[in-house]
Parts: structure tokens; sequence; C-alpha cells
């Protein structure tokens, strides 16, 4: 316990620098991207003053749960039904059908490795964008909405795409793991509304410890968000898919008037203790010796990433009318590099692979590497590349 409270000193130390050291900068260089280099820094790979045991790394999934759950709460299912979610899902299924067929000319045939790769490289880190989106007042925007969008369909279908090409079952039997999933998530959603009707009291009861110590409010959340966390790893799933769906269900029973506080609240708890947890363990896990032996490796997986997931949302953007309101080449190149942005999912899909034996973890750094680069250019070439803006003073400034 002592070497996991020690881990932890360092990595809240880490935390709080990276804000100020992207102050520094102007905030041009998000606060997520020294999340992840103090992380190299101090992890095993680096310095060695914090490790990720087994304490560290619930807090991580802590802080993974929360960020997709805010992600989630930001999506509006109607928009995911609305022709842009249509072009957005469109857009992914072409993204990993040339991104596996380039990767099994590249690796002569391998059909594992390729759908590792497809789906890693077709990824958007929406969660991680989330508090870039809020620092550049894109929130609410055709620019902020689209990424939305493609971000929602790069979160969720690479997840499902893991739990169905990834999975040691056979496609029947994972299909039928991910609808009893949707299934129980279905019936959670339910259970808050059901238990309101049939025991009122219970409602009175949350209500009423809402703003007290006892903040029953976040306390339900955290165990909706527990809860379907546990089943998606019981279900042998990425826990992602159950944060993501909870944040979603949170969206659709929580009042307008009442989610904005929710959200708020949820934001303290989660960028101020556990989100950064996830950053800085995730660049402890980089393995800097692999990197320094195939530096151009990681530099490649840039202009990949850009080619296989950029390249097909800003052209279908230019020459389709996709529903996005996005006006002039400059916004839909500024949107296409913000949804080209990824890493979370890089980090599950290889870890996914690693543990069968489908790619080693030489291979994993080197991707999860070249994922972290994507947290460093693409949101810096993103707003350089769009129209300039005047950002309304008093907007909201999230950052990780």
């Amino acid at each position: 316990m002592t070497d996991a409270l020690v881990s932890f000193a360092w990595i809240a130390g880490a935390g709080l620098l990276a804000p100020v050291l992207a102050f520094l900068t102007g905030k041009r260089v998000p606060a997520v991207v020294f999340l992840l280099i103090l992380g190299l820094v101090i992890g095993p790979f680096g310095v060695g003053l914090a490790s990720d045991g087994e304490a560290v790394g619930l807090l991580r999934e802590l802080g993974l749960g929360l960020l997709f759950l805010l992600a989630g709460m930001e999506i509006n299912p109607s928009m995911l039904k609305s022709r842009q979610g249509g072009h957005a899902l469109l857009t992914w299924a072409l993204c990993l059908v040339l991104s596996i067929g380039g990767a099994m000319v590249l690796t002569s045939g391998d059909i594992g490795v390729s759908v590792v790769l497809g789906i890693a490289l077709t990824s958007t880190a929406l969660g991680t964008l989330m508090p870039v989106l809020k620092q550049n007042g894109l929130g609410g925007t055709p620019v902020g909405n689209s990424v939305m969008i493609h971000g929602a369909v790069g979160e969720l279908a690479p997840v499902v795409a893991m739990a169905v090409l990834l999975s040691a079952r056979t496609t029947w039997a994972s299909a039928a793991v991910l609808a009893a999933f949707f299934v129980i998530a279905f019936i959670v959603a339910l259970l808050p509304r059901t238990v309101r009707t049939l025991t009122p009291w219970i409602g009175w009861a949350i209500r009423d410890g809402a703003g007290s110590t006892n903040q029953t409010v976040i306390r339900s959340v955290v165990l909706m968000l527990a809860v379907l966390m546990a089943v998606a790893a019981v279900f042998d799933l990425d826990v992602v898919l159950g944060a993501f769906a909870t944040g979603i269900i949170l969206h659709q029973i929580v009042p307008d008037t009442y989610r904005p506080g929710l959200e708020k609240q949820l934001e303290t708890v989660g960028y101020g203790v556990f989100i950064p947890v996830f950053f800085v363990t995730s660049g402890m896990a980089v393995d800097t010796g692999v990197i320094a032996d195939r530096p151009w490796f990681v530099l490649a997986v840039v202009p990949v990433i850009l080619l296989t997931r950029g390249m097909p949302i800003f052209l279908r953007e230019l020459w389709m009318n996709t529903g996005s309101e996005l006006h002039g080449w400059r916004e839909k190149l500024e949107m296409s590099l913000y949804s080209a942005t990824g890493l979370p999912i890089i980090v599950a899909v290889t870890g996914v692979a690693t543990s069968s034996g489908i790619m080693d973890q030489e291979e994993a750094s080197l991707l999860v590497a070249g994922g972290a680069l994507t947290v460093l250019v693409f949101p810096l070439l993103a707003p350089a590349v769009g129209p300039s803006r005047t950002t309304i003073p008093g907007s909201p400034t999230g950052d990780a």
C-alpha cells in the first residue's frame, strides 16, 4: 500500500503541474498532452518514481469511466439518428475497410494484426477531446457538434468491432453477448423512473440528500457507472462501453434544467481526481526504450492515422452534403483533424491484442506512442487551419 500511495502522490503532482505548464504555453498545448508527457517521465520507463499497480490501476479505470461518462452525457441520441450521424457511421465503416485492407497488404495477409490496426487507426478520442473543445470555445458550434458525432461513432463503433472481431468467442456468441449487455443497460435506464413510481419515498430521500454530505445523486450516478462497467467487464467487453452507455442514459433521464448542475459536479470529481490519473498512467505505460529504437515507426503512425481517419472524413465533408452545417474547407479540415485524434481506443485495442497474443508489447507501445502524438499534434493543428474566431467572454474553458 505504501508503494501505491507514493505512486499516487507523484501522479497527483503531475496532475497539478500539467495545467500550469499548459498555461505557460498560452494554452496552445492542451494540458492532456502534458499529463501524458509527465506520466512518461515519472513512470517505470522514465525515472521510475511511480508504478501502475493494482490500486492505481483501479483509479485509472474509474478515470477512464468518468471520462467516457462525461463524453456520453454530451451525446444526444437524436444527433446519431440524424443525417449527419448516418454519414459519420458510413464514413467510419469506410475507414475501417480501407485500413484493414491496407494493413493486410503491409502484413502479408495477417488478418489478426490487420483487424487490430484497422480498429486502432480509425477511432476518435472523444473523451480526450472534450476538455480541448471546451478550452477552444467550440462547444455547441457546428465544428464542436460535428466532432461530437464523429467522436461518438469513433468511440462506440470500435468498441463493438473489438467485441465482435477480436473476441475469442464466435461471431454469433459475441453478438449475443453485446445484445445481452444492451438489454441490461436498457433495464438500468428504466430503474430510476420505475423506483420513483413504485416507491416515491426513495426518490424523496435521494433528493433530500443531494445537496448534503450524503451527495445521494452523485452516489447514484457512481453506482450506475460501476454496475455497467462491471457488467461490461464480466461479459469480457471493454469497460468504455459501460461508461459511455451510462453517460447516454443520464442524458436521457436527467431533466434539462438539472443536467448542467450534475455535469458540473461530475466534472469536479472526474477532472479533479480520477481523469488525470487515467492520462498520467497512460503516459507511464509507454515504453521509451522501444520508441528510442524505432522512432520513425512512431512518427509514421501520425500521418497513417491522418490518412485512414482524418482524410476520409474531410473528403466526405468536402464533396457531400452531410448535414453538418460546416462552412468552407477550413472548418471541415479543422473538424477532420480533431476527429482523427485517437488514444484511449488505441490503448484498449492494443491491450486486447497483446493479451490474446495477436501483437507483442513492443508493437503495442509504438502504436500507443503514435496515438499519444496525435493528441499533441492534431489539436494544435486544428485551430491553426480553422477560421479565426473570437472567444466569447465567460465561455467554458474546461481542461483535464
